[in-house]
C-alpha cells in the first residue's frame, strides 16, 4: 500500500468520551430520538441534549473527513469520527483492526448499518421476527498507523445508502455496561465576537485589542479556551480551506477540548515549510498578545534566511500559556516540519515554555532571548535609586565578558556593589546563566538571533502587522501581508546579490573568495570583520609542529574609553583548522577579525569550505523561493507566474555574467537592447489597446 502524505492535521484534545454498547467493539455515537431499549434500561446512562444548544452550527465546527488527515492518537481519530457522525446523524461501529507486536497497525470505523440484514426471532414468540437495521451501508473511515503513534486517514467512503437524521438528534447514548458512568452534558455557546473565556468570566471580545507584555504568566490551573462565534470559526476554517486549495502543502492543526471548544490553532503555509528545509538550524519562538480584558497569545516561529532577514515558519493562537498548550503547539509545529527538530531554539524566559521545549525538543539547544531579558530590567529592578548605573553595569558584564570566568566575576561584583542579593529575578538569571549569557552560549550557532542589541522587534510577527484594534479576521489578512512582505524582501535581496557585487576593500584573496559566494548582506558583515583587522596585532606565543598558538591584541573603544583586549587563536596548518576564543564564527557564522589577522599572517589564500557556510551563500536553488506565499490574493495569476519565471531566468544569467568583466559587459549591452525592444513593444500594445477602445466606443 502506498504511503499517504498527510494533507492536514486536525487534533482533538481530551478524552474521546466513547463508551461500549452492545458489543466489545461497537461505539454508539448517536441513537435517534432516544427511544432505544438501552435508554429505557438505565436513565442514569442517558445524556439529554437540547438540540438548539448542542448542535448549533455543527457543520461549521466539525469539518468533513478528508483523505490524509493526521491524528495524534487512536482516541483522537475516534473522537473526530464520533463528532462527525453525530453531526451528520448516524452511528459508527469499529469493524476491523490489526495489531502487530502489541501495537495497533490499522482500524476501520464504519456506519453501524453496514452488513447484511439478518432477521431474528423473539425468544418469547418464535413466529414474530425482529426488524434489522442493517442495509449494507458502504460508509467507512480507514485509519493506519503513521510514524510511532499517530494515525492517518488513508481511505474513506462518505456516501450512505440510507437516510440520515441530524435534525432528529435529541439523545446521545453513552452507555458503559461495566461502570455505568454517565456522559457529560455539553452545550456550545454562541456570541457575536471572538473572545477568551477564563473559568466563568464573561465579556471581552476583540473590540479594542492591544499588544500586551511579552511575558508568560502562571495560569496553568485555569481552564481557558478560544471562544469563537460560529461566524469566526467559519471564517478561520474557510481561510485554511482556501489556502490549502491553492497549495495542498498548506498545513493547519486545530485543538478542541472535550466540550468541542476550540483551544489552540496552528498553521504554516507551503513556502514556510519549504524554507525550513534550508534554515532549520535556528528558530525563534516569539510571543505577542492581542489583548483587551483577556489575553489571546499570538505565537510565531521565526527563522533567518541567507540575507539575515526574518522568515516566518509557522503561526498559532493559544488559549492558555501553560505547558500543555505549548507542548501541543510545539508538537503540531514539529509534525508540520516532518518531525525534524531545530538545532537551536530561542524563547522568552518562561518556565512553561522551557518545560515544553525540554519535552518536545530534548536534543535541541535552548536559549533565552537576551533582548527580552534586557527589556525587563526597568520592571524587575523598579524603585532602585541607581537604576541607570545598574543597567550600564549589567550591559557591560553581559556583552564585554569574554569568558565564563570573567562573566561570573563581573556578575558577583555587580550584585555586591548595588546590594542586589535578594532579588528573585536576578537569582533565577544566575541559576540559568547557561540559557542566556553570551559567555555561555557563544560556542553554539545562533545565526545572530540570540544576542541582539538593537532592532527590538526584528524577528517579531507583531512588528508592523498587529496593533491596537486588530481582530482575528483582520489578523489573517495581516498574516498574509507579512508573508508577502517577507517574500518580496527576500526576492529583492536575492536580485541585488546577483546583480550588484560589492567591491573589495583589500587585495586579499580571502576577501575575493567570500565576495563571489556570499550574499551582499553577509559579505558586508565579513568586510566589517576585515576592517577590524587593522586594530588587531597577532603574536606567536607557541608552536608545536604545524600547530600554532597566537595571542591577538585588539584595540577597542568602549564609550570613550580606549582598551586593549587579548584573544587566543589556535591554528593548525594541516587542514587549515583555526579557532578563536571569542567564538564569533561558532556564534554567528562569520570569521572574526582575530582569525582573519592570523590567516593573512600565515599567507592563507583560501579558507576551507567548512568556514564558508551554505546558509549564507547566494545563487543556491532553495526550494521555497519558487513557491508563492499563501494569501487571499490571486498569487497564481498569469502576471505573477510570468514574473517568477523571468526572475529565475535573470538570476541564472546574472550569476554567470558576474564571473567576468567580459560577460558582464556583454549582458549589460544585451539588457540595454532588450529594454529598448520591450519599451517599444509595450508602447505598440498600448497604442493598439487604445485604438480598440475607441472602436468599441464608436460602435
Amino acid at each position: 500500500m502506498a504511503e499517504i502524505e498527510p494533507l492536514k492535521v486536525v487534533v482533538y484534545g481530551g478524552n474521546a468520551d466513547l463508551q461500549t454498547s452492545g458489543g466489545e467493539d461497537e461505539f454508539v455515537a448517536l441513537a435517534g430520538n432516544g427511544s432505544t431499549d438501552a435508554a429505557q434500561e438505565d436513565n442514569a446512562d442517558l445524556q439529554a441534549v437540547d438540540a438548539e444548544g448542542e448542535f448549533v452550527n455543527e457543520e461549521i465546527r466539525f469539518m468533513e473527513p478528508v483523505k490524509g488527515m493526521l491524528f495524534d492518537s487512536e482516541n483522537d481519530a475516534i473522537a473526530f469520527s464520533q463528532r462527525y457522525a453525530r453531526a451528520k446523524g448516524f452511528a459508527i461501529t469499529r469493524r476491523t483492526s490489526k495489531t502487530m507486536d502489541e501495537k495497533l497497525q490499522y482500524f476501520t470505523l464504519a456506519c453501524n448499518r453496514q452488513g447484511k440484514a439478518q432477521c431474528s426471532t423473539s425468544s418469547r414468540n418464535k413466529s414474530k421476527q425482529n426488524p434489522s437495521t442493517k442495509t449494507q451501508c458502504p460508509a467507512k473511515l480507514n485509519f493506519r498507523l503513521h510514524g510511532p503513534d499517530k494515525f492517518c486517514l488513508t481511505s474513506l467512503i462518505l456516501e450512505h445508502n440510507h437516510d440520515l437524521s441530524p435534525s432528529e438528534t435529541g439523545v446521545i447514548v453513552c452507555r458503559n455496561k461495566t461502570t455505568g458512568v454517565s456522559a457529560k452534558r455539553r452545550r456550545l455557546e454562541s456570541s457575536g465576537r471572538s473572545e477568551v473565556c477564563a473559568n466563568n468570566a464573561q465579556g471581552g471580545g476583540f473590540e479594542n485589542p492591544q499588544l500586551g507584555e511579552n511575558e508568560c504568566t502562571d495560569n496553568s490551573k485555569e481552564e481557558t479556551w478560544l471562544k469563537f462565534s460560529a461566524e469566526d470559526t467559519h471564517v478561520l476554517y474557510q481561510y485554511f480551506f482556501r489556502m490549502q486549495s491553492k497549495n495542498p502543502n498548506f498545513f493547519y492543526a486545530m485543538d478542541f477540548d472535550e466540550n468541542s471548544q476550540l483551544r489552540n490553532v496552528f498553521w504554516a503555509d507551503a513556502r514556510s515549510r519549504a524554507a525550513y528545509e534550508s534554515f532549520s538550524d535556528v528558530v525563534k519562538f516569539d510571543m505577542a498578545y492581542l489583548t483587551n480584558k483577556y489575553e489571546v497569545p499570538l505565537a510565531s516561529f521565526v527563522g533567518v534566511n541567507q540575507h539575515g532577514q526574518p522568515i516566518l515558519l509557522g503561526c498559532g493562537l493559544l488559549s492558555n500559556q501553560n505547558t500543555e498548550s505549548f507542548v501541543w503547539l510545539f508538537k503540531s509545529w514539529l509534525a508540520c516540519m516532518s518531525n525534524k527538530p531545530p538545532k537551536g531554539m530561542i524563547t522568552d524566559q518562561c518556565d512553561e515554555m522551557q518545560a515544553a521545549v525540554e519535552q518536545v525538543f530534548p536534543q535541541t539547544y535552548h536559549s533565552w532571548c537576551l533582548l527580552s531579558i534586557m527589556k525587563k530590567i526597568p520592571e524587575k529592578l523598579r524603585g532602585l535609586s541607581k537604576l541607570e548605573d545598574i543597567k550600564f553595569t549589567f550591559s557591560n558584564v553581559i556583552y564585554e565578558s569574554l569568558t565564563k570566568g570573567e562573566f561570573g566575576k563581573g556578575w558577583i561584583e555587580m550584585i555586591s556593589k548595588f546590594g542586589l542579593q535578594g532579588n528573585d529575578w536576578l537569582i533565577q538569571l544566575c541559576i540559568n546563566w547557561q540559557k542566556w549569557a553570551p559567555a555561555y552560549i557563544k560556542d553554539t550557532f545562533w545565526a545572530g538571533m540570540a544576542v541582539t542589541k538593537e532592532r527590538e522587534s526584528e524577528y517579531a510577527l507583531s512588528d508592523g502587522y498587529v496593533s491596537s484594534g486588530t481582530t482575528i479576521n483582520q489578523f489573517l489578512e495581516k498574516y498574509s501581508k507579512a508573508l508577502r512582505d517577507m517574500a518580496e524582501k527576500e526576492k529583492d535581496a536575492d536580485f541585488k546579490s546577483s546583480q550588484e557585487v560589492a567591491s573589495c576593500i583589500t587585495h586579499y584573496d580571502i576577501e575575493k573568495q567570500f565576495q563571489l559566494v556570499y550574499t551582499n548582506k553577509k559579505f558586508e558583515e565579513f568586510q566589517e570583520q576585515l576592517k577590524g583587522k587593522i586594530y588587531c596585532y597577532p603574536k606567536l606565543v607557541k608552536q608545536e609542529g604545524t600547530s600554532y598558538t597566537f595571542n591577538v591584541a585588539q584595540d577597542v573603544k568602549i564609550r570613550e574609553q580606549q582598551l586593549t583586549l587579548d584573544f587566543c587563536v589556535w591554528f593548525n596548518g594541516d587542514g587549515c583548522d583555526v579557532k578563536c576564543a571569542c567564538h564569533h564564527f561558532e556564534f554567528r557564522g562569520i570569521l572574526c577579525c582575530h582569525i582573519i589577522s592570523v590567516l593573512t599572517l600565515m599567507k592563507i589564500k583560501e579558507v576551507p569550505s567548512k568556514y564558508v557556510l551554505q546558509r549564507w551563500r547566494k545563487g543556491l536553488e532553495r526550494r521555497h523561493t519558487s513557491i508563492a506565499c499563501s494569501s487571499d490574493e490571486n498569487v497564481n495569476a498569469p502576471i505573477a507566474q510570468r514574473f517568477d519565471v523571468l526572475c529565475k531566468s535573470f538570476y541564472d544569467v546574472a550569476e554567470k555574467a558576474a564571473t567576468s568583466d567580459a560577460l558582464f559587459e556583454s549582458v549589460m549591452d544585451g539588457l540595454a537592447q532588450l529594454k529598448g525592444k520591450v519599451k517599444a513593444q509595450d508602447a505598440a500594445l498600448n497604442t493598439s489597446g487604445h485604438a480598440s477602445e475607441r472602436q468599441d466606443m464608436e460602435i
